[in-house]
């Protein structure tokens, strides 16, 4: 019917957003946490609740941890009522007054839809105020991306791109300063982000690219001392979107 979630929070979340028509499938026999779901179902007079058989939901998530209970919208994660949708990048800017500050995240080809569920969390967690992908070699709003993020991709606003080169170059003219993540970066405690602020994450293998590079004001990175080179990028983000609200608070 639309988008499958799995996933206790996520679908808690999504039942919240649900249109009318949505139906919330339980495995018969699980108990436990799937009935809260259930009564929370019931509650709402937009979400049908159907029991069935454990295998035959195996086979609707392809044998997914589904955990007893899988939420079917009747649209999909893009047209659901919360925002997840695809904002336009000027458009937003149109909506900032002269003196408001504002926390983009522009995510260059993070392709692993568990990253980019852990990252929006963060993002949601930090009050990101835009998250920007590219429509090619990009994850996107999946349901792999809203168990991961444990609903939160269903708050956190998101514009979906052509070219995340030609949105950073009008990001830049709209008085933000654009913070790439590197590892030869100046070290993040070393760096003042001004109140608009873009941050930049690469690709989980390659980086940021050449191009997206070369627009940056400032690399940035986080100084580490393990034994191994580098953090996992959806890590990496949490800690720098910290740091850049936890210098705009203290402004």
């Amino acid at each position: 019917m639309g988008e499958k979630i799995i996933g206790f929070h996520a679908i808690e979340e999504g039942l919240k957003k649900a249109s009318s028509g949505s139906v919330l499938y339980i495995a018969r026999g699980m108990g436990g946490h799937t009935q809260d779901l259930e009564r929370q179902a019931l509650l709402s007079s937009k979400v049908v609740v159907k029991k069935i058989a454990k295998v035959e939901m195996d086979r609707m998530v392809s044998q997914a941890d589904h955990r007893g209970a899988v939420l079917d919208l009747v649209s999909s994660a893009q047209e659901l009522g919360g925002k997840v949708q695809n904002l336009s990048v000027k458009d937003f800017c149109k909506n900032l007054h002269d003196d408001d500050s504002a926390l983009i995240l522009v995510l260059d080809e993070i392709t692993d839809p568990q990253n980019l569920g852990a990252i929006l969390r963060s993002a949601d967690q930090f009050s990101v105020s835009l998250v920007v992908v590219p429509d090619r070699r990009s994850a996107h709003a999946n349901s792999t991306v809203i168990k991961v993020s444990s609903g939160a991709a269903h708050y956190v606003p998101m514009a979906q791109v052509t070219n995340i080169n030609r949105e950073i170059e009008y990001l830049k003219s709209q008085g933000f300063w654009v913070y790439g993540a590197a590892m030869n970066g100046q070290a993040v405690y070393k760096t003042t982000f001004p109140n608009r602020t873009v941050l930049v994450m690469g690709n989980e293998g390659k980086g940021i690219g050449q191009l997206t590079q070369r627009l940056c004001d400032h690399m940035v990175s986080i100084p580490m001392t393990g034994h191994i080179d580098s953090l996992n990028v959806s890590v990496a983000t949490g800690i720098l979107l910290y740091e850049v609200r936890r210098q705009q608070a203290t402004k």
